[in-house]
């Protein structure tokens, strides 16, 4: 008796053990211009984040004549590999590309040339990688601005004329990769994308680029294929002010959207539970000091205490 009372206190145990583990979010992101390369934040409640390593780099940039490293993506791929993708220069026609097992040892870092085929392609902005598990591809996709491709209109924006389209390629080793095609163009410029799958459907959350008239806000679209077609935008659901740069995270039944508010220097969020009716939330974040965008993405506990 004395053995089986003794078993079922350490199942107990074990299963108490097992029902307390959680997944730990991660904040990837950068500093300044992004020269100093990739920082990570952590959070255990999607609120409140904190800088690692004392807020320094965990990787250097090497690749592009820039050797930036802004807007950086992280996803855990379905090799259990986590990829990263960047934006490695203001004015290249390619990304930069490294994965890693542990977010500390990273491989080689390549540049991924995704507009190669494109002379005039005058940038390769905030890149990000979505994974469809039902098939088994993964898309990366970014911004880019080809000088009379699409009619200019009234949205030019900052002063060099960009005009953005949100374009992609897919692959399945990042070995061989599609072409390059536009993935979302309805008529202005568009950059700062990112999608994540709920459900049977995928939701594509992105910035209106648009400076005259003034929009510079954040949007939803939906698809049913991480491919598209993606549909007409959604009203804007961030405020008045000019907000870039969203990544998401869902607890529970609560849809979380952080964006960067530029001109203001610092960081906005704001929450719906139904993708439609948005609170402001920005009061109630607190992120590390200086940070740029980037992304947001889970891991155990096992691989952060590695990590910390």
């Amino acid at each position: 008796m004395k053995k089986l009372f003794l078993s079922a206190i350490i199942l107990l145990a074990a299963m108490t053990t097992f029902a307390q583990r959680k997944d730990v979010y991660m904040f990837c992101y950068f500093k300044n211009n992004g020269q100093d390369g990739l920082n990570l934040a952590y959070s255990e409640d999607g609120y409140q984040w904190k800088a690692l390593k004392g807020d320094s780099s965990f990787l250097k940039p090497m690749v592009s004549k820039d050797k930036l490293m802004r807007d950086p993506c992280i996803i855990r791929g379905a090799d259990g590999l986590f990829h990263m993708v960047w934006t490695d220069s203001w004015t290249d026609r390619g990304i930069g590309y490294a994965t890693s097992k542990d977010l500390v040892n990273w491989s080689e870092q390549q540049q991924l040339m995704v507009m190669e085929k494109e002379p005039t392609a005058q940038n390769c902005w905030a890149p990000e990688i979505t994974y469809d598990d039902g098939t088994k591809t993964y898309m990366i996709y970014w911004a880019t601005t080809i000088p009379g491709r699409f009619p200019q209109a009234d949205t030019s924006a900052e002063g060099k004329k960009n005009n953005h389209r949100i374009y992609y390629q897919t692959t399945k080793d990042f070995k061989t990769f599609s072409e390059s095609k536009v993935l979302y163009d309805h008529g202005f410029s568009t950059i700062d994308a990112t999608i994540v799958k709920d459900g049977e459907q995928f939701i594509m959350f992105f910035k209106n680029e648009t400076k005259l008239p003034p929009q510079k806000n954040l949007h939803i679209a939906y698809s049913k294929n991480l491919t598209g077609p993606y549909g007409e935008p959604s009203p804007k659901i961030t405020g008045d002010y000019w907000a870039e740069g969203p990544t998401t995270l869902k607890i529970g039944d609560k849809w979380i959207v952080y964006f960067d508010k530029y001109t203001q220097h610092k960081y906005g969020a704001v929450t719906s539970t139904d993708l439609v009716n948005w609170t402001d939330v920005s009061d109630q974040i607190k992120l590390p000091s200086g940070i740029r965008h980037g992304t947001i993405f889970k891991i155990t506990e096992k691989e952060f205490e590695a990590i910390r």
